[in-house]
């Protein structure tokens, strides 16, 4: 599958696939509001997942803190569990171990390494192509072609070490019992994170959308991160916008092991499904692949509510 055509063509959703979602949280959701517009906000995205059985989400921003907007939208939406999150971008200092520490301190359950500010992220550079772009790519090159666009971001030195502000964050994650997730980093960048997090012993890593085109693991590549202690992380925008291919993603999650996966939607964009269902979509494409309604409710609800509420 390739091509935005992709993203017209609906899945029929069965009542097995909503059960299967049941008590499900979705890890990554880009939901308003928000600096790139979004098909739906915190509130309403809510009330959507309550009223089809599914515990909550984690807003995730490219730009900004999303702890104290969570935390809003709980209260507006009771029932509902709505989570906070932090990516490390150059909007919050970068590798900024006092941002991490704040986001620790208003509940935030996710911090991701740079993304559209990492070295390994090409998309928003003036020198880097023009075919579909995604949305950030255009604040990118506007903040480049303003001359406010800092050096990317990386999270390993020359040798492949972590850098010491990298450490930094690391630490503060581990004080607040948060989950790291990679971001947009590249395969050494990750490899050496995931293997820091582990001699430093944090306890919830996440390997952020493994077929998404900047990081493209492998199935051997993500077994090894597994066995690091990672969880895989296979998001539905990925593959239903044709930036990888379904089979392979089956194939993934196969050799890394249900066990170790989570899947999530990395949707909230006005051109994709709406959220809630998109998730549902992600989980019949998996239950029509053989998948049993066991292994879903694995990736869904028991690996993410292990890692957000525990």
């Amino acid at each position: 599958m390739s091509g935005d055509t992709s993203t017209q063509n609906a899945i029929p959703v069965s009542a097995a696939a909503w059960k299967a979602l049941e008590g499900a949280y979705d890890l990554q959701v880009h939901v308003g509001p928000d600096v790139i517009a979004r098909r739906i906000d915190d509130i309403d995205c809510a009330k959507e997942f309550l009223a089809r059985g599914m515990k909550g989400f984690v807003i995730k921003s490219h730009y900004i803190q999303t702890g104290e907007r969570a935390q809003v939208a709980s209260k507006a939406v009771p029932g509902s569990r709505v989570l906070g999150a932090l990516t490390l971008n150059h909007s919050v200092g970068g590798l900024n171990p006092v941002a991490v520490e704040l986001a620790g301190r208003t509940g935030c359950k996710i911090v991701w390494m740079p993304t559209v500010d990492a070295a390994n992220e090409t998309a928003g550079r003036l020198d880097g192509g023009s075919a579909k772009l995604p949305f950030w790519a255009k604040i990118q090159r506007e903040l480049a072609a303003e001359g406010i666009s800092p050096p990317p971001l990386s999270t390993i030195d020359a040798s492949g070490a972590l850098v010491e502000p990298a450490r930094r964050c690391l630490e503060r994650i581990a004080k607040h019992n948060m989950i790291l997730a990679t971001g947009h980093l590249g395969r050494p960048e990750i490899f050496a994170l995931v293997r820091a997090a582990k001699e430093m012993g944090l306890k919830k890593v996440v390997v952020t959308h493994a077929e998404f085109p900047s990081q493209s693991l492998t199935g051997d590549e993500q077994k090894a991160l597994a066995d690091l202690g990672a969880i895989i992380e296979h998001c539905f925008t990925t593959t239903y916008t044709g930036k990888a291919a379904w089979e392979t993603a089956f194939a993934n999650i196969r050799a890394a092991g249900v066990s170790r996966a989570v899947i999530s939607t990395d949707l909230g964009q006005t051109i994709n499904p709406p959220v809630a269902e998109g998730f549902a979509m992600f989980a019949q494409r998996l239950l029509d692949a053989g998948f049993t309604a066991d292994e879903v409710r694995t990736m869904a609800v028991t690996n993410p509510t292990r890692l957000v509420e525990e």
